[in-house]
């Protein structure tokens, strides 16, 4: 399958690509970090560092956008990514669609590749959310639990999205598989969409009972990848 698109993070943060999202407020969810560009770089070894920290009663983490920079539609679309451990971290990679100014959320639509909660060590979740079926809860998707604790190393989470179906792999295993006959509204997967890695930490889903949350915390990324694919 030919590659379209890939970042190996073999040098500095590629501010071309990835656009820094910054701000607290919750996001939508009463998540408790204020994302900040400091907390995104590049490691020696060569992986992306996503650092939720607390900084002078702030908790603070970071949350990387290519919209306008990188868009995709269709093809396998997919990251190595070591999580990190413990209640209340919320890292995510993700998509949205192009169009979000034009249309908001979740017209746009949005497809998470790959949702983890510290609370659940060994599971990792795939979900679509559009017009109907949007929100914590209300999301379309399934919960794949990998029988190991997904902090203890690298994993390779991917899509494989073609025009009616989507479909969800972790280490080349195929867990789920969803067409427009599966969710209660309209499909909006057929556009180009842009790619999201963010730390969250708290919030309605993982909890804020920040006592149990182990700072700082990390999200390693190896590599992101984007093969057979509209770029």
């Amino acid at each position: 399958m030919p590659q379209a698109w890939s970042d190996e993070f073999d040098g500095p943060l590629d501010l071309g690509v990835w656009t820094p999202e910054t701000g607290g407020g919750g996001w939508g969810d009463d998540q408790l970090q204020v994302y900040a560009a400091a907390n995104a770089s590049v490691t020696a070894d060569g992986r992306l560092a996503l650092v939720a920290r607390r900084e002078n009663g702030t908790i603070t983490s970071a949350r990387l956008i290519t919209k306008d920079r990188v868009h995709v539609r269709y093809g396998r679309v997919e990251a190595r990514i070591k999580v990190p451990p413990g209640p209340g971290v919320w890292p995510a990679f993700w998509l949205l669609g192009a169009d979000l100014d034009r249309v908001g959320w979740p017209a746009c639509g949005e497809i998470d590749v790959m949702e983890y909660v510290g609370s659940r060590p060994t599971t990792v979740h795939g979900t679509l959310h559009g017009p109907g079926y949007a929100g914590l809860g209300a999301g379309i998707g399934t919960a794949y639990d990998l029988g190991r604790d997904l902090s203890a190393g690298f994993h390779v989470y991917g899509v494989q999205w073609a025009p009616d179906e989507i479909r969800w792999h972790v280490d080349g295993v195929e867990y789920q598989r969803l067409t427009p006959g599966d969710v209660p509204g309209p499909w909006p997967f057929r556009h180009p969409f842009y790619l999201l890695i963010n730390l969250a930490v708290g919030g309605r889903w993982p909890g804020n009972d920040a006592r149990g949350i182990r700072l700082p915390a990390t999200v390693l990324v190896d590599w992101v990848r984007i093969h057979d694919a509209e770029i």
